[in-house]
């Protein structure tokens, strides 16, 4: 097995700054592999539009990808309707799309050890008829699996959510024991596959102010979280809570986990991107692939104007890479362990 790791990159909404930020990866040398899967017109427009010297090399499967500075590989997918930085068009959501299927299934293939991405414009994608909730969702479909986790990331803090992209109305009825259970479990199995925790110390937010109170603002924690946390510390997990939101997020009780799981999107991130806005990364746990992915929106304001900012895409790649070897090493020493020679002596 190669030690090589190659990521597919995908560029995300040709109207928004993902474009111009794989353009950016050219600047310097890189350590790690990339293909970046857009169209290669929208790429040169982008960069003609920018005023960057940089050459489009066409990948394909078994081709060394490009690090050099002034060079990126690009695996072209045809359908951009319109290249014009900062203007939505519904006429390139398939085009969104496919590049996603590009990437997911080119790491289901193992033409790519994962995938990184760059923000896309739900809105827009709707917009155009097609029903689209996020890449969370894109990807668990497409590759096939019963739940998948969101979690955001920095140096300092993991934020996993239970709910991701549904009205507020509609998350108590969606924290079952079931659903919980899921999550819990996909949290703690790929904080040790990847991130090489051998213990993850899990910190469970409440769904309601103060945890319910006792069940004066709320029975959810009663009727379901607790219980559900108690089965699961019976199967050996380190779990802590339900505890209140507020309380959960304040170093006493940060400094001494691997990670916080909120139960719905806006009571976790918003502390995550304070925190370390910029800087952060998606990350798409209970998939088979690595996915990881920028922590902003497609800013069409700074689309084309030179301004944006790869810091966060910088991290992705970084931590994408670092998924990738654990998941390498992994499947490499169950390989061997399988192709282990039988010691018996043959009579």
């Amino acid at each position: 097995m190669s030690d090589e790791v190659v990521l597919a990159l995908t560029a995300g909404e040709p109207a928004g700054i993902g474009p111009e930020l794989c353009l950016q990866l050219a600047t310097g040398q890189r350590g790690v592999g990339v293909v970046v899967i857009a169209s290669q017109s929208l790429l040169e427009e982008r960069a003609r539009l920018l005023g960057l010297d940089v050459t489009l090399h066409p990948w394909q499967p078994g081709l060394v990808p490009r690090k050099g500075a002034g060079e990126l590989s690009v695996l072209h997918v045809a359908g951009c309707a319109s290249l014009q930085a900062g203007k939505l068009d519904t006429a390139n959501s398939r085009y969104v799309l496919e590049t996603l299927t590009v990437a997911a299934r080119g790491c289901l293939a193992g033409d790519f050890d994962g995938m990184v991405t760059a923000p896309v414009h739900k809105g827009v994608i709707n917009e155009a008829g097609i029903e689209f909730s996020g890449h969370t969702e894109f990807l668990q479909e497409l590759c096939g699996v019963e739940r998948v986790v969101m979690m955001l990331a920095t140096e300092e803090l993991r934020v996993a959510l239970v709910t991701t992209h549904l009205p507020l109305k509609d998350v108590p009825a969606a924290i079952t024991q079931e659903r919980l259970t899921q999550v819990v479990t996909i949290l703690n199995a790929d904080l040790k596959k990847f991130f090489g925790i051998e213990r993850p110390r899990i910190l469970v937010a409440g769904l309601n102010p103060h945890a319910g109170e006792n069940g004066h603002l709320g029975r959810e924690e009663i009727d379901v979280i607790e219980p559900t946390l108690e089965k699961l510390r019976a199967d050996g997990m380190q779990l802590t809570g339900p505890l209140p939101a507020d309380t959960l997020f304040t170093p006493h009780w940060l400094d001494d986990a691997d990670a916080a799981l909120a139960m719905y999107h806006d009571q976790g991130l918003p502390v995550l991107k304070f925190q370390g806005f910029g800087r952060a990364v998606n990350i798409t746990l209970g998939l088979p692939i690595v996915r990881t992915s920028v922590d902003h929106g497609t800013a069409l304001d700074l689309a084309g104007t030179g301004k944006a900012n790869a810091g966060s895409l910088h991290t992705a790649i970084r931590v994408g890479e670092q998924m990738a070897r654990s998941l390498k090493s992994a499947n490499s020493k169950t390989a061997k362990h399988r192709k282990a020679p039988n010691k018996e002596k043959s009579e």
